[in-house]
């Protein structure tokens, strides 16, 4: 048997990318709604407002096209986590988890698979929310290709957090408990309506201890150049996330945590 089956990796890839197709009023149509809410209320009306008085710029950045990458990265995060994790548990809750462990596939074939088709979804969802944004304000990206590869790099983290969280859980209670009482917390809390330099001490520090706020600095600053953090912390944070998400799941793999229980 060879060390790789690019095949088995692309049957899981596109049965877990079809799964997303198939519910699209719930998976796509549903998170592209709230998102355009967001940009109604905030970035229309509020946004609208704070120009009005004067307060439309952060950073010279109008106030809605200011939170686009905010709530941009508020749906990549709460999709990549909700669809990795919800792809490998259902085989566990199923049954079907013990076919896919003694078939002839490997972990980078079921990662490929299970965080391939998740990461995917987030890309697929992060252009339909740029498109969608275009309507309502007026952006720019300053570096394309760095804001691309950002999101592929951010996507892919969270699915594969998303998979540890999917083998964690026993239960749908705590299929979805991480991501609402934890995870959207965070993401509200880490920038995405506002700077961090406009908070007072001591919450400016308290905030800073917030990583998403690293996550929401790194792609605004792929947009305007501009954030409240240097752009290689950011990285550098988000690739350690990445290898430490990569170590548990090379980890649960060689153990056997979770999957044949």
């Amino acid at each position: 048997m060879s060390l790789f089956n690019a095949r088995s990796a692309w049957t899981i890839y596109k049965q877990e990318l079809m799964r997303a197709f198939r519910t699209a009023m719930q998976s796509i149509l549903a998170p592209v709604l709230t998102t355009t809410l967001y940009f109604v209320v905030f970035g229309a009306a509020i946004g609208g407002q704070m120009s009005a008085g004067g307060h439309g710029g952060l950073n010279g950045v109008n106030y809605g096209a200011f939170i686009v990458p905010g709530l941009l990265l508020l749906t990549i995060l709460g999709e990549s986590v909700s669809n990795a994790s919800f792809g490998i548990y259902m085989p566990r809750f199923t049954g079907a988890i013990y076919e896919l462990l003694s078939a002839p596939v490997g972990v980078i074939e079921t990662l490929l698979g299970f965080v391939g088709a998740a990461a995917t979804k987030s890309l697929i969802l992060a252009a339909i929310i740029l498109a969608t944004a275009s309507f309502f304000v007026d952006y720019s990206i300053a570096h394309p290709v760095y804001a691309f590869f950002y999101v592929l790099l951010v996507s892919a983290s969270f699915s594969l957090f998303g998979f540890i969280l999917g083998i964690w859980a026993d239960s749908f209670e705590k299929l979805t408990i991480v991501p609402l009482l934890i995870l959207t917390p965070l993401t509200f809390l880490g920038g995405t309506f506002y700077s961090i330099d406009m908070l007072p001490d001591p919450w400016r520090q308290v905030a800073m201890a917030n990583p998403v706020v690293y996550l929401v600095n790194g792609l605004r600053w792929t947009f305007y150049g501009s954030s409240d953090v240097p752009i290689g912390l950011s990285l550098g944070l988000t690739f350690a996330f990445l290898a430490v998400c990569v170590g548990i799941i090379t980890w649960i793999f060689r153990s056997g945590w979770r999957l044949r229980t």
